[in-house]
């Protein structure tokens, strides 16, 4: 009976704080119309797609059934393409962790000259397509390659999963990198230098101090590098081969076999994998503390200088680096190589093709991306800014409706959207607009996501004075918030266009006739072989990004914002 009355109690509770929360949300018409809002769009695209490969998954015929899933969990070859995906995430997940921990340990706690250029590497990778390395790694050790037939003679099959690891190591370890760099740059080195004040050799302190503090880091880079993996399509369409993961798997039996009941059957499955990993990486791992008592250094670090740790680390990341650069300087090289593997002299017959015939892409995805560019960044502000600053009715289920979409694997959402926008009453799939909508999704998380933390570290007593003085929520927000948060701002518009520019998983699905985008044109031409014209366009993609980017950010430093501060 008593527990039965503090039930009661309980339930009366949170419910009287539910009406609480309504009642201030309908005083505050500018709240509930954001609120509005941002929910529909966050139901329209994100949930309901969601919801309609589900539902899609589990229909046959117009019944109820679950024989697509019986079937993934019973063939031989399905359960092949998962192992297949899990493993080449691990092994990416490890290998890149490592690498992306020594070049972060590198640049912070060592002596050594071009740090500059390691940090090239944590560019190179956002302003080109996802599947450059992979391109690049083609040309110079596959069947015709550059060094492996070229030169050596072999004709080299660098299809598969090292070949296909390696790509994807190599693309994703700087994202691991940046965060990896941050968190050392918090440890307090005071901590390092008691150590070995007690008599503690480097190595000890490296092994009982440092590495305790960056576990739950590593593990955090190492999850996000995981998920990236899974979803990633690019790379594992181009040098794939015949190991088949479940990116691929889900586009080709959706589009090419048209069993939309199996895809998305696998979808589902990969999203919950995807959703499993990005729930340890942001709700359990991501919490646990990895930073000293302070969370900041109190002092500048004395850099290692020890030659027989900074040599061996130097020749390691360098070789990396140039491997790295080497396969980038390839792109600009082979948009001007006649006919790769057999005729190696110059021509400008593939600029002139992207230029006359390919028009038509750069002027699409150029378009398409400054369409979504500030719309994502403006709404990854104002979300961010009602799910830390505001209280309402239905708050936590729409922070982790947009949170979960970082976790959303590129091929889920855009065959949720081509199943969800393809009938009345909203016929969607075939417009621009529906293009700009998929860019918008998948930016905007990130946006909210880098906009919640930055508004973690700001007072709100400041917002609450400007309240207490007459102003409201739209005066509060423009005058306030926003010029305190706008690295973000600025830094989301540069990540939209950029990821507007080289997106390729989502959209595959979403281009049609009327509308195309760059990074399927060059998957189609990496397909047919022509590997000169994807060259010419990957060049002319990462002219185009790598110019916008240097504008906008000379523009904001020319504001006196520091873009670094978004990040």
């Amino acid at each position: 009976m008593h527990d039965a009355y503090n039930d009661a109690l309980v339930a009366d509770s949170k419910v009287r704080q539910y009406l609480k929360k309504l009642k201030f949300s309908l005083r505050d018409p500018v709240l509930l119309v954001s609120v509005i809002v941002v929910t529909i769009i966050v139901v329209m695209f994100i949930v309901i797609p969601l919801f309609t490969i589900l539902r899609e998954s589990i229909a046959e015929k117009g019944t109820f059934s679950i024989s697509a899933y019986k079937e993934i969990f019973t063939s031989k070859y399905s359960l092949f393409v998962i192992k297949n995906t899990i493993k080449l995430g691990l092994t990416v997940a490890t290998i890149g962790t490592a690498v992306a921990f020594l070049f972060a340990y590198a640049t912070t706690y060592l002596k050594i000259p071009t740090k500059g250029f390691f940090r090239i590497l944590s560019i190179l990778p956002m302003i080109s397509p996802p599947f450059v390395i992979s391109l690049a790694a083609i040309l110079l050790f596959g069947r015709s390659g550059l060094i492996s037939y070229k030169l050596l003679g072999v004709r080299n099959d660098i299809y598969g999963f090292w070949g296909l690891a390696l790509t994807q190591v190599l693309s994703f370890f700087p994202v691991g990198y940046l965060m990896l760099t941050n968190l050392l740059q918090n440890i307090d080195p005071s901590v390092e230098e008691a150590a070995q004040a007690l008599g503690s050799n480097q190595l000890r302190v490296f092994r009982t101090v440092t590495m305790p503090l960056m576990l739950p880091g590593l593990a955090n880079a190492a999850l996000l590098i995981f998920i990236q993996s899974l979803a990633d399509f690019g790379n594992a369409i181009v040098i794939g081969g015949n190991y088949t993961t479940m990116a691929v798997q889900i586009y080709q039996q959706g589009i090419g076999s048209y069993d939309m009941q199996g895809a998305t059957a696998l979808a589902v499955v990969l999203l919950l994998i995807s959703v499993l990993a990005f729930y340890l990486q942001n709700s359990v791992i991501g919490k646990r503390s990895y930073i000293t008592v302070t969370g900041k250094s109190s002092k500048q670090r004395i850099l290692n200088d020890n030659k027989k740790v900074t040599i061996p680390v130097y020749v390691a990341c360098m070789a990396i680096s140039v491997t790295v650069v080497s396969m980038y300087l390839l792109v600009p090289y082979g948009a001007f190589v006649r006919l790769w593997g057999v005729d190696f002299s110059l021509t400008t017959r593939w600029m002139k093709y992207v230029l006359t015939i390919g028009k038509r892409y750069i002027r699409d995805t150029t378009t398409l991306a400054a369409m979504a560019t500030p719309i994502s960044a403006i709404m990854g502000i104002v979300a961010a800014y009602l799910l830390v600053r505001k209280e309402f009715p239905g708050k936590k289920l729409l922070e982790w409706s947009i949170l979960m979409a970082i976790a959303l694997p590129g091929t889920v959402l855009g065959l949720g959207y081509v199943l969800s926008y393809n009938t009345p009453p909203l016929i969607l799939t075939g417009t621009g607009v529906i293009l700009v909508i998929a860019l918008v999704m998948r930016s905007m998380p990130i946006g909210t996501r880098s906009a919640i933390a930055a508004l973690k570290q700001i007072d709100p007593s400041i917002e609450e004075a400007a309240n207490i003085c007459g102003a409201g929520s739209h005066k509060v927000f423009m005058s306030v918030t926003v010029p305190l948060i706008r690295p973000v701002f600025f830094s989301g518009l540069v990540y939209s266009f950029i990821r507007g520019m080289t997106l390729v998983s989502t959209i595959i699905f979403l281009v049609s006739a009327r509308w195309q985008m760059l990074t399927v044109a060059i998957m189609n031409q990496v397909d047919q072989g022509l590997y000169g014209a994807a060259n010419a366009y990957c060049l002319v993609l990462i002219v185009l990004v790598g110019g916008v980017m240097g504008i906008m950010t000379l523009f904001v430093r020319s504001l006196g914002i520091n873009l670094d501060e978004g990040y």
